[in-house]
């Protein structure tokens, strides 16, 4: 089940909550074609940059713009356009040059519905194989925001936990939260049983990874909750999100969604050299610095790609 923030609202719907981690899948076919679509800008050094709405999704469009413009590609941007239903034709259109995407989500809402991937490379194996012949995604990133189960480091310390498989110890005795539709879905309960043989205490129903979770898991009231990823409060609170190596939860990698004329062959190397630097850690602190630090998205942006080389 994709994050609702994908399909609507996001970090705002959370406040200062916010709005995780596979290896990078294989790469995106380059095209340097220098054709163009009338909606578009017509040089093939000339992009339009978009953005979902919501502000992880906008910082990395401000992370693309800046990386393409220090590369002396022509920018336009159109941050904050809607949710994936109205953004996505766009860029299958050429309206919208590229967009800051998540792979998972991406291909269970427009591309494939019916599709079971989960991994990073069948995920990305499967958009490839199904998006429109106009688009094409880039290499994915390392970074994620996806479900994860999420414990305090506390109890991460005391139980050795690193992985949700960790979780067989304990599981028994403990809690765990979430959003009242964790307790019914594949990648929820469900999936925690069958895919790990986690059987828990008893379950929880709180929110979406926002304040009542956080407070619930903070507080001791559940031992572990399902917590997004790139939440913020993950570093405020000293939060530790599970490894998933069974791949329960789908993955959510960052990438590049673009219209393929527009991907020229400067375009698919910067960003592709924005993809190889980026992390869930990286994209963590990110947030914070939004969200909790009040920081720009400009200031945000241009301080991430000085610290990695590429402005």
């Amino acid at each position: 089940m994709p994050h609702k923030k994908f399909t609507a609202v996001g970090l705002a719907a959370v406040a200062c909550v916010a709005v995780a981690a596979c290896s990078s899948g294989g790469s995106g076919k380059s095209s340097s074609s220098s054709g163009s679509n009338p909606l578009a800008p017509s040089a093939s050094n000339s992009v339009v940059v978009g953005s979902a709405n919501f502000p992880e999704d906008e910082l990395l469009a401000q992370i693309y713009a800046d990386a393409l413009t220090s590369a002396g590609v022509k920018v336009t941007t159109k941050f904050n356009i809607g949710a994936r239903e109205v953004y996505y034709p766009e860029v299958v259109k050429g309206a919208i040059s590229i967009i800051p995407e998540y792979n998972g989500a991406l291909l269970t809402t427009s591309v494939d519905k019916t599709s079971t991937a989960t991994s990073t490379a069948d995920v990305d194996a499967a958009l490839k194989a199904k998006l429109p012949s106009t688009a094409e995604i880039l290499n994915s990133s390392a970074a994620q925001d996806k479900d994860s189960i999420t414990v305090t480091q506390a109890n991460a310390t005391k139980y050795h936990l690193t992985s949700i498989a960790d979780l067989s110890s304990v599981a028994k005795d403990w809690v765990i939260g979430g959003p009242s539709e964790f307790q019914t879905r594949a990648d929820g309960i469900v999936g925690l049983k069958k895919v790990y043989g986690l059987t828990f205490k008893s379950f929880s129903p709180l929110d979406e990874s926002g304040p009542i979770t956080l407070a619930a898991l903070t507080s001791g009231k559940v031992q572990a909750a399902d917590v997004f990823t790139t939440t913020p409060q993950i570093i405020t609170d000293k939060l530790v999100s599970l490894s998933d190596p069974k791949n329960m939860f789908a993955a959510q990698n960052v990438l590049p969604l673009v219209y393929k004329k527009a991907a020229s062959a400067k375009v698919v190397s910067t960003l592709n050299s924005v993809s190889a630097k980026l992390t869930t850690a990286g994209l963590l602190a990110m947030d914070k610095s939004l969200s909790v630090d009040h920081q720009s998205y400009t200031t945000v942006a241009s301080n991430w790609l000085s610290q990695n080389g590429l402005k």
